[in-house]
């Protein structure tokens, strides 16, 4: 059991959750598939893999090696990283790219290596870190991708891991598009030694880890046993289906019935849903999966789990995105 130190120091995404069930319902076998039985051709045009991003290579020219690599047309990453920044880079390859954009709900984690300019005592530096735990106002670095305007990030928590003179090694865990270079520049400033970011590795971003990852090299010594001697045992590890990529997310799991209504954008109502998890408040967003667990659509709660469970009626979520093809279960709807 987690103390509740460890549960203050986590993503808010690993909260724990239950699963309750509203009603007992079945399957069609005949319609979808679960995810787990997709088969390594299907997960090399639809799936994702989380690599371990090298230090040097920028993010767009890793994703053009995996294209490369596993002979797709299209991919994409979740998150970018800097050059120097190493760590876990989620990729999704064909329509599985549409996925991506859910990680930008996901916390990240970083272990970061900040230099000071001048030594000072360590209880000052602890106390200065501890500051920065919760809501922060960021201007982005001149180089960077977006607009230079001043945001508010939140920092869920810092845990300093080691002080050796004027070198401090923290993870920090953050909201998606906070700046760790940013944040060691405000650190100094704060403490009027000065300080910069001197290393950094992203550990985590929602559910994913960096025991989850693989390197380049892992990826294309698998593709090449598969292809060269119909082994596709080490591919299968290294791949998995999009589904991976919602699960820093609660879940709504809904009836057959329901399924071809959503891929069409109708909203999701009470009726349609047979178990989901603890937690949903109103506004949070959820996924919708199939009983097979497959993934339906990126759902806006309209109700909360509570309200979900006792109601019988009326719209609990309207759509954000669908991400399952139109047909894939029977249309037992009826088009006003």
């Amino acid at each position: 059991m987690m103390s509740k130190n460890q549960q203050k120091n986590q993503l808010p995404c690993l909260q724990p959750r239950k699963r309750l069930i509203k009603i007992n319902a079945a399957t069609n076998p005949h319609y979808g598939r679960p995810p787990q039985d997709l088969g390594v051709s299907n997960l090399v045009q639809q799936g994702c893999v989380i690599l371990d991003k090298p230090c040097g290579p920028t993010s767009h020219q890793v994703v053009a090696w995996v294209k490369n690599i596993l002979n797709l047309e299209k991919a994409g990453h979740g998150g970018t990283l800097d050059p120097a920044v190493s760590g876990v880079l989620p990729i999704a390859f064909g329509s599985s790219t549409n996925a991506l954009q859910v990680l930008l709900t996901a916390g990240k984690e970083y272990i970061s290596l900040m230099k000071l300019h001048k030594t000072i005592p360590e209880e000052k530096i602890t106390k200065t870190l501890n500051k920065f735990v919760g809501d922060i106002n960021q201007i982005p670095p001149v180089r960077s991708a977006v607009k230079r305007v001043r945001r508010k990030r939140q920092i869920y928590y810092i845990d300093i891991l080691e002080i050796m003179d004027r070198d401090v090694l923290f993870r920090v865990g953050c909201e998606a598009g906070t700046y760790i270079r940013t944040l060691c520049v405000d650190i100094g400033k704060t403490l009027h030694t000065g300080a910069h970011l001197e290393e950094l590795r992203r550990t985590r971003v929602g559910c994913l880890t960096e025991e989850n990852t693989f390197t380049l090299q892992t990826l294309k010594d698998a593709y090449t046993f598969w292809k060269e001697d119909d082994n596709p045992s080490q591919l299968l590890t290294c791949l998995n289906p999009v589904e991976y990529l919602f699960s820093h997310l609660p879940a709504i799991i809904i009836r057959d019935s329901a399924v071809d209504a959503l891929c069409h954008g109708a909203h999701l109502a009470v009726p349609g849903i047979v178990e989901l998890d603890t937690g949903i408040k109103k506004g949070d967003a959820a996924t919708v999966f199939t009983l097979k667990n497959e993934v339906v659509a990126l759902v806006h709660a309209e109700m909360s789990t509570e309200e979900m469970i006792q109601r019988d009626t009326g719209v609990c979520a309207t759509l954000s995105r669908v991400l399952m093809k139109k047909g894939t279960y029977p249309s037992v709807w009826k088009k006003t």
